[in-house]
């Protein structure tokens, strides 16, 4: 595999992504199908939208989330290589969440979790290690913002006031374990082998803005949001892809509004010296560390 490279492009801060546009879905390898569904549907609360005898795909109401595909022999993805952190489902409130939580609890799957200031968040993996994300967002007025930079933390969460959100004659576990409409794919985080050249890639290439940075860590959105894509180098320093059959990432997708705009990022990838595969509403492209991004147009996939 190639290490990453230095790109043509030079980081312009000024050449920045259409506020509209956000994250569509994300493509997961896995090694057995019928387990990976059993645990998405029974334990996330997502549902099969389409199944072929490989692949199935994912969502709450009529909205797409996630593809899975099985992969023979596919073992978890190694700490020190670059490619998926976690996939992150963004539930519509956070009673959702605390009910879809409170169940998690119940059937004692191991949960990790962290009050992000503006998120709540909880953390598991599925049975292929690969990395989950459920959270909630605050309101944006309570976001605070100093010179373009979100506040972000990982404080405790104050699970009080969280689980309060179930009403006392609320019976947990008689509620549907389905997702409720409105979940949506939030963020995808990605374990990268560089900052600064994972920051010239995001923000100078493709435009994202840059909201925050941590030690070891980049969060990149448009129009105003915490972040759609966060990377880091924790466990992939200087790492590489993993070798296959390996579980993890196969693709995840951005949304862009229109054509123009995927025309006008288009020239900008372009310029930078790299490769696309195009047709009429969308292109394929590799980040510096091969993880494969696909640029979508019109609306969220629904099938």
């Amino acid at each position: 595999m190639e290490t990453p490279q230095k790109l043509n492009f030079p980081v312009k801060t000024e050449a920045r992504l259409h506020p509209a546009t956000d994250v569509s879905m994300v493509s997961l390898k896995v090694s057995d199908l019928k387990r990976s569904i059993q645990f998405y549907t029974s334990q996330v609360g997502l549902k099969v939208l389409t199944q072929e005898q490989q692949k199935a795909i994912l969502g709450a109401g009529q909205r797409a989330i996630l593809e899975l595909e099985e992969v023979a022999g596919a073992r978890p993805q190694p700490e020190n290589t670059t490619g998926l952190y976690h996939a992150a489902i963004l539930f519509p409130d956070r009673h959702a969440l605390a009910v879809k939580i409170a169940q998690l609890t119940a059937a004692r799957v191991p949960l990790g979790y962290g009050d992000h200031l503006v998120s709540e968040a909880f953390y598991l993996s599925d049975p292929d290690e690969n990395g989950l994300e459920l959270y909630r967002d605050r309101p944006r007025r309570e976001w605070a913002w100093s010179d373009s930079q979100v506040r972000m933390a990982t404080d405790p969460i104050d699970f009080d006031s969280f689980f309060s959100e179930i009403k006392d004659d609320e019976d947990v576990a008689s509620l549907s374990p389905a997702a409720p409409v409105g979940t949506k794919l939030g963020h995808v985080h990605l374990r990268v082998a560089d900052i600064p050249l994972a920051e010239q890639f995001y923000h100078g290439v493709l435009g994202f803005d840059v909201t925050a940075r941590l030690p070891g860590a980049l969060f990149v959105s448009a129009g105003g949001y915490h972040h759609h894509i966060g990377m880091n180098t924790w466990q992939s320093r200087g790492g590489k892809p993993p070798v296959e059959p390996s579980a993890g990432l196969r693709h995840f997708s951005i949304l862009l509004p229109d054509v123009a705009e995927l025309e006008r990022v288009m020239k900008q990838v372009l310029a930078a010296g790299m490769a696309v595969e195009r047709d009429t509403a969308s292109a394929t492209l590799h980040d510096p560390f091969q993880n494969r991004i696909q640029l979508v147009v019109n609306e969220p996939r629904t099938i």
